[in-house]
């Protein structure tokens, strides 16, 4: 392919795609190289962020006395680490070897991912905690990126279809984080809004697209190249508000 573009950019012909996919320059017979190691950087920031809020609430923050946190929402932020470091371990490997099966494991990862944090983004901005609740919000959810995730894998890989599902749940989150933020007086709100605002810009690279820059570095690359200083943002303000939190609980009258 890269062969075939280098002919074409002789004759004045811009580049085009093969079966739907710019071409890259491998490296050791890794395919996407820089989206690779963009990808291992976002879990690295992922698995550092998951494992210092771990610390601030078992070690740091006061413990109930069944040694429980006070923290409500601490399982959910767990379940969120987990997932998001999946899906960016699935995003690096399908990076190296583009081929059916890994493509299908980054979408699948992705699109949980998305279906989680608009789930979380729904409890935490309206102050769900009470158990049924939240499985009365989560539920619906859950069963419409579960079936999703089947037609995906079962059915058809169709990414005009994927894109869509996964932008309107990505502009649903950050619509509620972002008024959510705007009437909150959470001390730490202007880190939320850094992360909508700065997500809401990376997210148009994964709309516009252009060809790699010398056969290494895409709009998606650049995406995951944005989301290694939101993450890491993002973790800073889960942080902040289990300690606003847990200092609120500690405050009520017992």
């Amino acid at each position: 392919m890269l062969a075939r573009e280098g002919e074409r950019e002789k004759v004045g012909d811009k580049p085009v795609k093969y079966h739907g996919k710019w071409p890259f320059r491998r490296v050791y017979g890794i395919q996407e190289p820089v989206a690779v190691a963009l990808s291992a950087l976002n879990l690295s920031i992922q698995f550092h962020g998951w494992m210092s809020f771990f610390i601030l609430l078992y070690y740091k923050l006061p413990l109930r006395p069944d040694k429980k946190t006070y923290y409500e929402y601490t399982g959910l932020w767990h379940i969120y680490g987990i997932l998001a470091m999946n899906s960016w371990f699935w995003s690096a490997v399908f990076h190296s070897r583009d081929v059916e099966l890994t493509e299908k494991l980054d979408c699948s990862s992705a699109v949980a991912l998305l279906g989680f944090n608009f789930i979380l983004a729904i409890l935490r901005a309206f102050s769900v905690r009470d158990e049924a609740a939240r499985v009365m919000v989560a539920a619906p959810l859950i069963a419409f990126v579960t079936t999703h995730i089947l037609y995906l894998n079962f059915y058809k890989l169709d990414h005009g279809l994927n894109m869509k599902v996964c932008l309107a749940m990505g502009v649903a989150q950050l619509l509620i984080w972002a008024i959510w933020a705007g009437v909150t007086r959470h001390p730490s709100r202007w880190k939320l809004w850094l992360v909508v605002v700065g997500e809401g810009l990376a997210m148009l690279l994964q709309i516009y697209d252009f060809p790699p820059y010398r056969g290494f570095v895409d709009a998606h690359a650049l995406y995951h190249a944005a989301n290694i200083p939101l993450t890491y943002l993002w973790w800073s303000f889960i942080r902040d508000d289990s300690e606003f939190r847990t200092t609120a609980l500690l405050k009520k009258p017992k």
